[in-house]
């Protein structure tokens, strides 16, 4: 069977949006196509497996049943994107098509669920938003067929080792952000900026690993990911919670197709009522905190924080406008006391703003957390324009200097996003890691000079990166001008000349 690349995997499932697009808009059918991409995706690995165990044994369905329920998941047969496919001319997709995502979700206790809340609550396919009845059953029809097309056979014979549901995933996020899918862009952080935070953050076999605000959590499973690049083990689990019931279910249905059993991704505001607590109540606390939280949010918790039973906000209560700091705070709240490391992406208004926040900074950096301020380009989110930058805390440090990198003029420029590329991923970890100075680029300041800045974090008052220009040498400019003005006067004297040839003469 010929192997297929992302690309047209992608392609086609792009194409796939076209049956929504003038009907509803992109925020509400990216859940339809991801959740179609799901159910697909498991239809393909199930058939898949169960074609090699009929090679291998004959056509012999009792044998081939009771080896298929070795498989990581269960999926009844009249739950198979197949079996919906088949019957779509029929009347009741829409109904048809929830009933198959109910029971995959039963028949997989608790891999489909977390605390109650089942993965495919939140969406339905026999929605009136997709129109009457009648347009409805079309529009799923349409919908059954853009997936039945051969480019979107996802069976792992013809995938290969593919990350297809991540790689689509990020593909079609990054794709609804692009084209001003609502706020699409607010849980969607930059594969390479996930790269470079699990690089930084190096996690270890038998690490576990957090992320307070994990969207789809693809920055979650960039660090489990690492561990098994580097190490050769599957010994970490991960932990999350997100606040938005869609990209939740989004989180679940990743972590299970990737294969990511030891997770626990909960569903719930993590500032208002975090959901990560051990068996007295308290917070959990992690080897790794790591999280792209949405920048400055507003109403953010801000009334309920002053009396927090977890203590969390007792250096000090952020503004009510910008949450930046509840977050930092949260995660600084759940490391563990010797391994506890974190990488977060800000803005960098926190990184000088004052009142509250500059208080809070000054803790947190005579307390000796601050291990690192990564300054990111501009460009490389989408939503927004501005440049982030990266802190990285530490509980236990060898000493209490603070390291400042300018990443921010190393990118590779796109039409309307910059990208990171792996030879400046390299860059900023190899500096980070090697923790001197690098001429206008990195500087190691120590916690008096930080005290002496006011506890002021902006990288241009520690990276110097003012280029000197080059000192004009006066006679040489003069000599140069000589040389034109004799020019000048042969050109002038030959144009004079011409023009007495051709009668214009004086």
């Amino acid at each position: 069977m010929p192997k297929i690349n992302q690309d047209s995997i992608n392609k086609a499932l792009w194409n796939a949006c076209d049956t929504f697009r003038g009907t509803i808009s992109a925020d509400t059918y990216k859940d339809f196509i991801l959740t179609m991409l799901f159910l697909k995706y498991i239809s393909d690995v199930w058939q898949d497996h169960y074609d090699d165990y009929k090679a291998e044994y004959g056509d012999e369905p009792e044998l081939i049943e009771e080896m298929m329920k070795n498989e990581r998941f269960v999926l009844p047969a009249d739950a198979s994107f197949y079996a919906l496919w088949e019957r779509r001319h029929e009347p009741g997709n829409g109904e048809r098509i929830d009933q198959a995502l109910h029971a995959i979700e039963e028949a997989n206790g608790t891999k489909l669920k977390d605390a109650g809340k089942s993965v495919f609550q939140d969406i339905s396919f026999n929605t009136d938003k997709l129109g009457e009845e009648k347009q409805k059953n079309t529009i799923l029809r349409h919908l059954l067929e853009d997936f039945a097309k051969p480019e979107l056979n996802l069976k792992p014979s013809r995938v290969g080792t593919l990350d297809v549901i991540g790689n689509a995933y990020e593909y079609l996020i990054k794709n609804f952000a692009a084209s001003g899918g609502q706020k699409a862009g607010e849980f969607y952080t930059p594969p390479e900026v996930s790269d470079l935070i699990a690089e930084l953050l190096d996690p270890q076999p038998g690490d576990s690993i957090c992320d307070p605000a994990c969207g789809s959590g693809s920055l979650l499973m960039k660090c489990g990911r690492k561990v098994v690049e580097n190490h050769g083990s599957k010994q970490y689990a991960l932990y999350g919670q997100e606040a938005i019931g869609s990209t939740w279910s989004l989180a679940k249905m990743n972590m299970f197709l990737h294969g990511e059993d030891n997770h626990k991704i909960e569903w719930g505001d993590t500032i208002r009522n975090p959901k990560l607590l051990d068996k007295n109540g308290d917070l959990m606390l992690f080897d790794i905190v790591t999280a792209n939280p949405p920048f400055s949010l507003d109403k953010w918790g801000h009334d309920e924080a002053e009396h927090d039973k977890f203590s969390r906000f007792r250096r000090g209560v952020p503004p009510k406008t910008k949450g930046d700091y509840a977050f930092i705070l949260h995660m600084i709240e759940t490391l563990k006391p010797k391994s506890g490391r974190m990488g977060v992406v800000v803005p960098h208004g926190v990184l000088f703003r004052g009142s509250s926040e500059g208080k809070i900074r000054q803790q947190l950096i005579e307390e000796n957390l601050l291990d690192a301020v990564i300054g990111l380009p501009e460009k490389l989110f989408y939503g927004t324009g501005i440049p982030a930058a990266i802190l990285i805390f530490k509980k236990e440090k060898s000493d209490d200097n603070v390291m400042f990198i300018d990443a921010s003029h190393d990118f590779k420029a796109g039409k309307n996003q910059n990208l990171l590329t792996e030879e400046n991923i390299a860059k900023i970890v190899e500096t980070y890691r090697s923790g001197g100075d690098v001429d206008k680029y990195a500087y190691v300041a120590s916690l008096d000079e930080i005290k002496e800045n006011d506890y002021n974090l902006n990288i241009p008052r520690y990276v110097d990166t003012f280029e000197e220009e080059e000192e004009i040498d006066l006679m040489a400019v003069r000599a140069e001008r000589e040389q034109l003005k004799a020019q000048l006067n042969e050109l002038e004297t030959e144009m004079a000349k011409y023009l007495e040839e051709l009668g214009y003469g004086a």
